[in-house]
């Protein structure tokens, strides 16, 4: 295996397949990208097993073949080489050589025989979305999805599929998150699919912010993404969601509307005082104020007042400061409405008139 690409083109490509190779692995060969180089086209890819993720970039072949070679080490030698330089990478004498300029790196390499593929379900349904509408469904609900829960359905998306409308959830049991877009799908009966945490986040990272579409193919135990010359395949969740609709509350009260970013100062200012280990914040709701309060072992005391518009009867409830520090990151809105559940104070957030986005916190003891 012969070729050569350009460091602007190369280091693109390995940055887009790097980000699934875990940094210490059961199986040495998972520490290498596979690279094959055929015609005019260098494919690259990266797996854990899991989640598989291919890139395409155009190179000048002059011998073709593959191999895999460490990861790491290949994306840092290129990182460091000047930019615009010409890249040779070839199999020579059981080492892959890559040079560039006057450097000249050797490097081991493992056959390409033994690195694993994901299994592609030809039979899936595909349907497209536009690519930053994608992303915004993720940024807006994966930010609740469980760490390593022992619940293993609750780590990861869940992403829910009907005729009228494609739906995201994520919930760790403390919040949920939802975000609802009307899309025309060519489907008769819904489904549901649950994306690993891993995948969700790598896919946050590689989407932008584009009106090009992505095309998805949802099967019954894989999901592939194609995102232009990028393809990234994973296994999906296996498991059964819960309900979450039966956790979003109803029989609402009145709605306090707030300045965002005037709450998310107030919270930042007030955390500093609050309990490290619960990290609680009090927010006692009142007509046309909202009082912040939080307190810590050493008996310091943090209290701020926010001119709010409400005008229901007084609540006074305690949260997480982190939970709604991460629901008012997802809140595209200027304005903050938040409304409480009469009898046990759950509430939901949401952007002021954003009715596709629910966030539900529950409340704390402080």
């Amino acid at each position: 295996m012969d070729f050569v690409a350009n460091r602007e083109v190369f280091l693109p490509a390995i940055s887009k397949v790097i980000g699934v190779v875990e940094r210490r692995q059961t199986l040495p060969i998972l520490g290498n990208l596979l690279i094959v180089a055929h015609g005019e086209t260098v494919t690259l890819a990266g797996s854990d097993l899991e989640v598989e993720v291919k890139t395409e970039l155009r190179a000048k072949v002059t011998e073709e073949g593959e191999t895999t070679v460490p990861a790491r080490k290949l994306a840092d030698i290129c990182r460091n080489l000047a930019e615009g330089a010409d890249i040779r990478l070839r199999v020579k004498d059981e080492r892959c050589v890559v040079t560039a300029g006057r450097g000249r790196f050797s490097l081991g390499y493992l056959a390409a025989s033994g690195f694993p593929a994901m299994e592609i379900e030809e039979d899936g349904f595909d349907f497209e979305i536009e690519e930053g509408q994608f992303k915004r469904m993720l940024e807006k609900t994966a930010f609740a999805m469980a760490q390593q829960d022992v619940r293993y359905y609750l780590n990861g998306l869940l992403v829910e599929l009907s005729s009228s409308m494609v739906k995201t959830v994520a919930t760790d049991g403390h919040r949920l998150a939802k975000f609802v877009a009307a899309m025309d799908l060519a489907m008769h009966e819904g489904r549901q699919v649950i994306i690993p945490n891993k995948t969700v986040m790598e896919l946050r990272r590689q989407l932008g912010g584009s009106e090009d579409s992505v095309r998805l193919s949802l099967g019954e135990k894989s999901i592939r993404i194609l995102m232009g010359q990028t393809t990234m395949t994973s296994k999906l969740v296996d498991g059964r969601y819960p309900e979450f609709e039966r956790v979003i509350p109803r029989d609402l009260g009145e709605a306090a509307i707030l300045d965002k970013d005037a709450l998310r100062r107030s919270l930042s200012r007030a955390a500093i005082l609050s309990n490290e280990k619960y990290r609680g914040v009090r927010l006692s709701f009142a007509k046309g104020m909202l009082k912040l309060l939080a307190h810590n072992p050493e008996q310091e005391e943090a209290e701020e007042e926010i001119e709010i518009d409400y005008e229901g009867e007084p609540v006074s409830v305690a949260f997480n400061v982190a939970y709604m520090m991460d629901v008012l990151g997802a809140i595209d809105a200027a304005a903050v409405e938040i409304r409480f559940q009469v009898d046990n104070k759950s509430s939901i957030w949401r952007g002021q008139g954003a009715e596709d986005e629910t966030f539900v916190v529950m409340p704390m003891r402080i």
